[in-house]
């Protein structure tokens, strides 16, 4: 078997795959609202950085950006479940296709850090009134330690207690944060090497250690279907996506929240797709993420306009990776012999989304009035009310169309 042939034959499926729901992502409604909102985030934020001086932590804030993403090192393996069993007795044989999947996450996840820092260039330079010069060195800095994590990561993955893994990703993002930190405050070089030192030693130790250890290709199956089954997750939003496998968690600590629901007939589908959202994986947890980072970002900005930019754009994408909840259970059949009618259902998945929305618009609104922007609050509490409006029209007729 040629492993190179193998590994360009799952490259080419992979891009296939992608580029067959990329076109229904980016339609023309979604570029048209995506270029609109960038663009007024964009002009808002070079008025903020006006607003710098010196004393602003920019070196921090992009340290500890810059080490999440270099120590978060998914690796595209494009492997698959038969994989366990076909390939398991080749393993020595694939370390040319295992290396060009390293070089392609390298090259991927490049490209994400060179944007970051495209985006960080205005504040940065406002601060420090760093050249191109400062910035080259930066790049070059996040392309090695994302090469090294990269490798560092790869051998962990071999261990079998997945501990290792997590008290190597924290060692990781403090020693990344810490190397970051020294470069982008212009610090005695001697400090980063001695930092970039401690990470190759660390390598130098997993490598040694690892050495013996064979592949965890369940492991890796399982790490590859969550890195597609998050694309699936945006796809998911647009068209139908049979490749989609979601997990389900019983969240006892949440039951309270289901008392609210009045028992009875008319509840019947407001119980059910409560307790679906609830439990899974998928959407509770994708909520909570978008609401603490769209908190985040509302205590940066200060204008009353970027704000409002910012909560219409965070609830928008809110509503649309819920409202596929709809179709959870359209195969069920014992969800279409309740004798109860098909309006009911629609309505009570609208209103379930609707009070995730409005619990988010008023986390939104909270963290503004705690930011002392009173306005602000009360302007993201009136959009939230206007969106929730217009979403039951637009949820109406998408469910429609499903």
């Amino acid at each position: 078997m040629n492993s190179q042939n193998l590994w360009k034959e799952r490259y080419l499926g992979y891009i296939n795959e992608t580029q067959k729901y990329l076109r229904y992502i980016f339609n023309g409604h979604l570029v048209f609202v995506m270029v609109l909102v960038l663009g007024g985030l964009a002009y808002y934020y070079s008025d903020w950085v006006k607003t710098l001086d010196g004393d602003f932590p920019a070196e921090w804030i992009m340290a500890v950006v810059f080490s999440i993403l270099v120590t978060r090192s998914p690796i595209n393996t494009f492997l698959k479940e038969p994989d366990t069993v076909f390939l398991l007795p080749l393993e020595t044989k694939l370390k040319s296709y295992f290396n060009n999947s390293l070089r392609l996450s390298w090259v991927m996840q490049g490209f994400i850090l060179l944007v970051v820092l495209i985006a960080f260039i205005p504040m940065y330079t406002k601060v420090t009134d760093a050249g191109g010069r400062d910035f080259g060195i930066i790049l070059a800095v996040l392309l090695i330690l994302k090469f090294v994590n990269l490798i560092i990561r790869w051998n962990v993955l071999k261990y079998q207690d997945p501990s290792v893994s997590h008290w190597d990703s924290l060692i990781r993002f403090i020693l990344n944060g810490v190397m970051l930190y020294f470069v982008c405050s212009g610090a005695n070089i001697l400090f980063a090497l001695i930092t970039m030192l401690i990470l190759i030693g660390l390598y130098m130790y997993y490598r040694s250690a690892a050495k013996d250890f064979v592949l965890k290709w369940e492991r890796l199956v399982e790490l590859e279907n969550k890195r597609m089954n998050s694309f699936y997750r945006i796809a998911n939003m647009f068209t139908d996506v049979p490749h989609l496998k979601g997990k389900v968690a019983r969240r006892k600590w949440m039951d309270w929240l289901l008392s609210f629901i009045p028992y009875g007939e008319k509840s019947t589908y407001t119980f059910l797709y409560a307790r679906t959202l609830l439990r899974s994986n998928d959407y509770v947890g994708l909520c909570l993420r978008l609401t603490i980072i769209g908190s985040v970002i509302l205590s940066v900005f200060m204008n009353i306009w970027a704000h409002l930019i910012v909560v219409f754009l965070f609830l928008f994408m809110t509503a649309l990776q819920l409202l596929p909840v709809w179709k959870i259970h359209e195969w069920k059949v014992w969800v279409s012999l309740y004798p109860l009618p098909a309006k009911m259902r629609e309505s009570a998945v609208i209103k379930i989304i609707s009070y995730f929305l409005l619990f988010e618009d008023l986390v939104f609104s909270i963290v503004l009035l705690v930011n002392g922007e009173w306005m602000s609050a009360l302007a993201a509490l009136v959009l939230g009310l206007v969106f929730l409006v217009g979403f039951k029209i637009y949820a109406t007729r998408k469910i429609k169309n499903f």
